[in-house]
């Protein structure tokens, strides 16, 4: 699966298919000094560093722990079968935000452990955003790890020959995708497939023009004039100053890698690649056969963005969490959290930091202890530098400060099973396509088919 729709696959809806389910007390077997901890980390790499990592837990408070990773696809349907048994893990890590809700929504989680946890850390060394976000009508559902921010990439050194800002707004953009538009190099690239890649790029837009979901009732309000204007305003930027032909994961990247686009649209996983350290996915515009890091040198990165229905910038964001379930051994489960937020944090979110920013900043005695670390990781695959030698301070800083203003539909309005759902069928992107010249009959169509999948979940 590519990674920017890694987190977002978790959160699909189809846990609700196994309708009602509660855990069904602690019938779980075995040695009680050992946990069972399941990752929606499955990358080979990645299980191996993990291990290492719980190797070290073991070690240092002599609790055992049964890990199993977990490809996201098979997630919801083996937490439903697992809850029916009454044989869930003590520990799920690496879940979206939208997968936390829905467990929430099944009364698979323990909130009250997961308190624990971020008192015994201390709650003031989170990224308050974080700590909201992964937080419902019970308390604490979820103990925030790390995140990743939608950004808006672009080329610096043409925008600078055209004199044009920063495009950090509906109207920068528009601008600057209308003056670079030409044969051979596109305004922007973006997603146009019906894929949660194409969901997340557009909803990255919407939410800067204060296009909601839903209103705080729960009513869906996909038809409001923000959200007119800002399908509006993706479907003009397509139509008018990007390529042809339908656009995904792999062919935006690659078109922005070929030097033929000005703007792309693309998670920050997109960062070691861009300096040419994944020879599987390395920059080939002509400039780059002999500077390998020459996109990287010369691409801006924009967080937030502006629309001119929003009060302030807004920017598309995933945190990844560990959680503690209901029925779990609380007490070694919550010592593994603590460890993997803790003493192990640093090595976890070096796994691969260019999509991982700590949302634990650092300790009350070093209050920027994780995020200087992060600074100095490692990123790359076949090849391997310092994030700060690649990009330097100042585009660090902000995307380490990202995860204060990230943003997301339904989710503060407690309709995480909706957010699920609604990643399960995928109707945003089919408006957008459907409707490419009339962005209010996108808008309306939009509306008309989320309203029914609401109306499902009833």
């Amino acid at each position: 699966m590519p990674r920017t729709t890694r987190a977002a696959a978790a959160a699909l809806a189809l846990i609700t298919t196994a309708a009602g389910l509660v855990a069904c007390g602690d019938d779980r077997s075995g040695d009680p000094d050992t946990i069972r901890v399941w990752s929606l980390e499955d990358v080979a790499d990645r299980v191996t560093a993990t291990r290492a990592i719980i190797a070290d837990f073991t070690a240092a408070t002599g609790v055992n722990v049964d890990l199993v990773t977990v490809n996201e696809d098979q997630f919801p349907s083996l937490v439903a079968s697992a809850a029916a048994a009454g044989d869930l893990p003590d520990v799920i890590g690496s879940v979206s935000l939208s997968g936390v809700q829905t467990l929430a929504v099944n009364e698979l989680l323990h909130p009250s452990a997961n308190d624990e946890v971020v008192r015994a850390l201390g709650a003031g060394t989170f990224s308050p955003r974080a700590l909201e976000l992964t937080s419902g009508d019970q308390g604490q559902l979820a103990v925030p790890s790390d995140g990743w921010g939608q950004l808006l990439v672009y080329r610096k050194d043409l925008f600078a020959e055209a004199g044009l800002p920063v495009p950090d707004s509906y109207e920068a953009i528009a601008a600057a995708a209308a003056k670079l538009h030409k044969p051979n190099l596109a305004g922007i690239t973006a997603a146009t497939s019906p894929s949660v890649f194409t969901q997340q790029t557009f909803e990255h837009l919407a939410l800067a023009n204060n296009c909601q979901l839903t209103d705080d009732a729960g009513q869906v309000v996909l038809d409001s004039p923000q959200c007119a204007e800002a399908f509006g305003f993706y479907n003009d930027l397509i139509k008018r100053y990007s390529v042809t032909g339908a656009q995904d994961v792999d062919t935006t990247r690659a078109t922005y890698f070929a030097g033929r686009a000005a703007m792309l649209i693309w998670s920050p996983f997109i960062l070691d690649e861009l300096a040419g350290l994944r020879n599987d996915a390395r920059p080939t515009c002509p400039q780059c056969q002999s500077d390998p890091e020459f996109l990287a040198r010369n691409s801006g990165f924009v967080t937030g963005i502006r629309g001119p229905g929003g009060s302030e910038p807004a920017q598309y964001g995933e945190i990844s969490s560990w959680t503690v379930l209901d029925g779990a051994r609380e007490d070694p489960a919550k010592k593994f959290v603590e460890y993997f937020l803790g003493d192990g944090y640093e090595r976890w979110f070096g796994i691969a930091p260019e999509g991982r920013v700590p949302v634990r900043r650092g300790t009350a005695e070093q209050p920027d202890r994780f995020l200087t670390a992060w600074n100095n990781a490692q990123v790359g695959v076949d090849s391997r530098k310092r994030l700060d030698d690649v990009y330097g301070g100042d585009m660090l800083a902000t995307l380490r400060t990202s995860p204060d203003t990230f943003g997301r539909w339904g989710l503060p309005q407690g309709q995480g099973e909706l957010v699920g759902a609604i990643l399960g069928e995928l109707p945003v992107p089919k408006a957008l396509g459907g409707n490419r010249d009339d962005g209010a009959a996108a808008a309306r169509q939009a509306q008309k088919e989320v309203e029914s999948i609401k109306a499902d979940l009833k």
